[in-house]
């Protein structure tokens, strides 16, 4: 059985595909946040895995200092008590962390903006294509009806 470390700090690893943001061994809590909500993690930590909602990483070193970095689809993993491990697609390290949340609530909105265009946009697309259907499927003689799409003449106009 594998038994988590108990020392002092965290090896914490901040990491994107073009390189390593952050790299250091005198980590003593670190602050987080996935669907679930906020969460900490201090030395001795059991093993985690998850997936982090695009948020603002705090952290403390062992000299008091608070540190931050914007990440944006992240995975958070900790292993054996003592590393932690993120791998992100878009990261930012900061000092002001106002600065940093304010850039991730910007980011928020627009990702919602861009859902909403594309809602929009596939719900003006799905009705052109039900027009167009709708338009296959009349009997030629109901296109040559009148203007304002009424025909004169039907089966059902009481004739």
């Amino acid at each position: 059985m594998n038994v988590p470390s108990r020392s002092a700090a965290l090896h914490l690893t901040i990491a994107t595909p073009s390189g390593v943001l952050v790299d250091s061994t005198d980590v003593v809590a670190v602050r987080a946040e996935d669907a679930t909500g906020s969460f900490g993690i201090l030395p001795g930590h059991a093993d985690f895995l998850t997936v982090l909602v695009p948020c603002v990483l705090r952290w403390r070193t062992a000299n008091g200092e608070k540190r931050f970095c914007a990440v944006s689809g992240a995975v958070l993993r900790v292993v054996d008590g003592g590393h932690v491990s993120i791998a992100c697609r878009a990261g930012e390290p900061g000092e002001a962390l106002d600065t940093l949340e304010a850039r991730m609530r910007a980011l928020r909105e627009a990702r919602l903006d861009a859902v909403r265009r594309a809602r929009v946009e596939q719900m003006r697309l799905n009705a052109q294509a039900i027009r167009q259907i709708l338009k296959y499927l009349r009997p030629e003689g109901a296109q040559a009806g009148r203007a304002d799409g009424a025909n004169e003449g039907g089966p059902h106009d009481g004739q």
